[in-house]
């Protein structure tokens, strides 16, 4: 089966994505707002500033114009920000008004928006009417795109309340190292998704703090209780958090050096300054302002997230790393199931 695809964000999950779906016979644009990488991906085949060193399919052709990058696109797959999501969706829908096209809708970009603390599904249902889309899709799991550039084995799910378009698409990114589930409970994988950037950012300052393997073990797990007990009570399903886009995502975001949220966590647990983390980075940390959407979210849902709780501190307050642990074995004793 062979799409127009349109991918846009050129970041390194975006530009493998569209490599991938390019290597498996679509007809795939990428889009970026820098001309300067358009000019290289097309010319070089390459995109160094975040993927070093890989070599582009030479059928892959990358686009600034995003009008020329939807033309006839039966897809269009959004691996942008999440601080963007609204203000590029809402570009797109521009163009969809003038070519009359009505793409399937899927991305791959895990967070919350910032002040609304909503899905980037929910953002997308609001930017584009149903009359220029069909289908919404999330593909979220655990996936490093440094090793999906290598062909190493990747699974991830694909969710959506239309379970034909998520077949499809399904059908679109499968080969053999890429391996796609679908599952119906949008909610929970959108939140997995978002939600285990807060507890890498934790896990990686256990490391620089030089805590062992039983420290980490306990964050993530007690993370994982947390961001299943929000998402529920937000409609999502229990046992996503136990699959893919939940324990899977968590496992591979807090313990891997290819994780920008992990890396983060690292540097502020060495002790290096939040804005100088950022400014290192090069790239969007999005367990950053996912804590904050987070924090608030409990707040207002009456939901308890101890470990969230300390990682706001830390971030948004000040707090030392330490002392923020300190009180978190402090607290009274409780059930471990609730």
């Amino acid at each position: 089966m062979s799409e127009k695809i349109a991918v846009l964000g050129a970041g390194s999950w975006g530009s493998i994505l569209a490599n991938l779906l390019t290597e498996n016979g679509n007809d795939v644009r990428v889009w970026s707002n820098a001309p300067e990488q358009v000019k290289e991906l097309n010319e070089k085949h390459t995109n160094e500033h975040y993927v070093p060193g890989f070599k582009y399919s030479d059928k892959l052709v990358a686009y600034d114009d995003l009008e020329a990058a939807l033309d006839g696109v039966a897809v269009v797959l959004f691996v942008v920000p999440t601080k963007v999501m609204r203000l590029v969706a809402n570009e797109m829908v521009e163009v969809l008004e003038k070519t009359g096209n009505k793409p399937i809708i899927v991305h791959a970009s895990k967070g919350l928006e910032q002040g609304t603390h909503k899905r980037l599904s929910q953002v997308l249902e609001e930017e584009i009417p149903e009359k220029n889309r069909q289908a919404i899709v999330v593909l979220s799991g655990p996936s490093h795109a440094e090793e999906v550039a290598k062909k190493d084995i990747t699974l991830v799910t694909a969710a959506s309340t239309d379970q034909t378009a998520a077949q499809k698409i399904q059908k679109l990114f499968m080969n053999k190292y890429f391996r796609v589930y679908t599952n119906d409970d949008i909610i929970g994988v959108e939140m997995g998704a978002a939600l285990k950037n807060i507890i890498a950012l934790g896990a990686g300052a256990f490391h620089g703090l030089g805590y062992g393997d039983d420290a980490k073990a306990a964050l993530m797990t007690r993370g994982l209780a947390e961001i299943s007990r929000l998402g529920v009570a937000l409609g999502a399903k229990p046992l996503t958090f136990i699959g893919l886009s939940g324990v899977g995502d968590l496992i591979v975001t807090a313990t891997s050096v290819h994780s920008r949220n992990w890396r983060a966590g690292n540097e502020l647990g060495q002790g290096m300054p939040l804005k100088e983390v950022i400014d290192t980075m090069g790239m969007v940390i999005e367990g950053i302002p996912s804590t904050q959407a987070a924090y608030e979210l409990a707040a207002q849902n009456h939901i308890d997230m101890p470990i969230t709780n300390a990682i706001y501190d830390v971030l948004y307050n000040g707090k030392d790393v330490k002392t923020a642990i300190e009180e978190l074995m402090d607290r009274e004793g409780k059930p471990e199931i609730e």
